[in-house]
């Protein structure tokens, strides 16, 4: 664990992960090399450091999930693996300055919001950190959520979430119950059925997965790549083009979804054959409402003589065994949940607290909004990235994520030609925008009556943002000062007897 003592910063930023390198990569390009990056865990990475189980990868093409200033001619996929960005985000760590910056094993645990000093007072588990801008990085899929299933505390084998992979525990030879058919599942169920004895896939919501188009990358490309950037910039544009169509079907016009069902249809047929098995994987709810998910795998995983897929809900959690709501009584040695993540009640929204003493939760009660998924009223000189409805069910999120760090470092360079103590969002701002993303959201395929982690609390979208990227970066491309309450630096202090004329 490092130790802050107690430390005196411009900019503290909480995570490592890509919001929170990029934001501290490009403080050190603005010239800005008074902050620090606050890291719960013992490296840089986030999501794609602590996130190891077999198979993990991105669903999102090599080439557009990166930096726009780093890239990488040397991806050996067209779509990366865990390892593979792990090591690309420590590499940039590394190469781009901002090692130093960052402080590992290092929880926060509160942070308050001081009006009279115009500071953050941020607690760590190293330290006080008080910092004038407040920058938090911690991402939506990092807090593994898990079902709370009747009996479970007295199950005597294994229990781990798929975000905090037990490689100490052999799962070969044993019984296996995974919990969810989401993404993280989807890639672990094909890598594990090969090794377990019995696995029982459990399913909620079957969900609808397409072909998947990876492959290996060519050593002609990567030479191109290294020799020639401007192609590997082409390729970017390329992928981002083609997802950004996407928001056609999406937001535009959900009815354009039959296309994609029709080779999601496909995809089944050719590989299930199987009636009764391709009758429960198939989907009820309309194409991209819930998450749509990549694999060439699954299918034929599911298939297997050693896999069964288990439809009926649980019912309960034995010492030995799961009871499912049909009665059958299913023999397993560990449980594995691929449940995904608490995204629209992040554990940071309760411990950052504003001018009145409420936190972000007290504030959104449940359903959480942010003027482009950025700033909140009644938190001032506090930053979001990766904030609500920030999300994407088609494109990069590291697009959007630059887009949120451009905005922050004007907003620290209007702060310091205005000689500003404070910036707070007005209220009515939030109010206008937070409206003005509701109606985007209504018509689009998300809002077309699946129950998904994209919807909060109250069934609202707070997650996804409902239209073009290109528009979100627009909306960031400067700070909009006019949305905020500037507060003027204090004047020093007149010695007594001095004289002021």
């Amino acid at each position: 664990m490092d130790t802050l003592e107690r430390m005196e910063v411009e900019v503290a930023v909480v995570g490592s992960g890509f919001s929170g390198l990029g934001m501290a990569i490009r403080l050190r390009q603005e010239g800005i090399t008074d902050f620090v990056v606050l890291e719960r865990t013992d490296d840089v990475g986030g999501t794609w450091h602590v996130n190891t189980y077999p198979g993990c990868g991105c669903d999102v093409p090599s080439n557009l999930y990166s930096f726009s200033f780093a890239p990488n001619p040397g991806w050996r996929n067209t779509y990366s693996s865990q390892p593979e960005i792990g090591a690309y985000l420590r590499r940039c760590a590394d190469d781009l300055g901002v090692r130093p910056h960052v402080h590992t094993n290092t929880l926060v645990t509160g942070a308050d919001w001081d009006d009279a000093a115009a500071r953050w007072n941020v607690e760590t588990t190293g330290g006080t950190v008080r910092a004038r801008v407040l920058v938090t990085a911690a991402g939506p899929l990092f807090e593994p959520k898990a079902p709370e299933l009747p009996g479970l505390q007295r199950f005597a084998g294994r229990v781990f979430h798929s975000a905090r992979w037990d490689h100490d525990y052999d799962l070969a030879g044993k019984r296996v119950a995974v919990v969810g058919t989401g993404a993280s599942a989807i890639q672990l169920v094909p890598e594990i059925a090969r090794e377990v004895q019995r696995l029982h896939v459990f399913q909620r919501t079957a969900p609808w997965v397409m072909p998947h188009p990876s492959r290996p990358t060519t050593k002609a490309e990567r030479w191109l790549f290294r020799r020639v950037p401007a192609l590997q910039r082409l390729a970017r544009a390329g992928v981002y083009a083609g997802r950004e169509s996407f928001v056609l079907g999406f937001v535009k016009q959900p009815r354009l979804m039959r296309l994609a069902e029709r080779v999601a249809r496909a995809h089944i047929r050719k590989q299930v054959s199987d009636p009764e098995l391709r009758r429960r994987v198939t989907p009820d709810y309309t194409i991209g409402c819930k998450r749509i998910l990549p694999s060439n795998r699954w299918y034929p995983a599911l298939g297997r003589d050693n896999v069964q897929l288990v439809t009926d809900g649980i019912a309960e959690v034995r010492e030995r065994s799961i009871v499912t709501a049909a009665g059958e009584a299913i023999d397993v040695d560990a449980i594995i949940f691929g449940t995904g993540f608490r995204v629209t009640d992040m554990p940071i929204a309760s411990l950052v607290r504003g001018r009145d003493g409420r936190s972000l939760d007290d504030i959104w009660q449940g359903s959480p909004r942010a003027h482009l998924g950025t700033a909140i009223p009644g938190f001032p000189n506090l930053f979001m990235l990766l904030g609500p409805n920030t999300g994407l069910g088609h494109g990069s999120m590291v697009y959007m994520i630059e887009s949120q760090v451009a905005y922050v470092i004007d907003a620290l360079r209007t702060m310091r030609r205005r000689d500003a103590a404070a910036v707070e969002l007005r209220p009515e701002v939030l109010a206008a925008s937070a409206a003005d993303v509701d109606a985007r959201a209504e018509g689009t395929v998300w809002n077309t009556g699946c129950s998904s982690w994209y919807l909060d609390a109250s069934g609202r979208n707070a997650t996804l943002w409902p239209d073009w990227t290109f528009r979100f970066r627009r909306q960031l491309r400067s700070f909009d000062a006019d949305s905020y309450e500037l507060r003027p630096a204090a004047a020093p202090a007149v010695a007594a007897g001095a004289v002021t004329a």
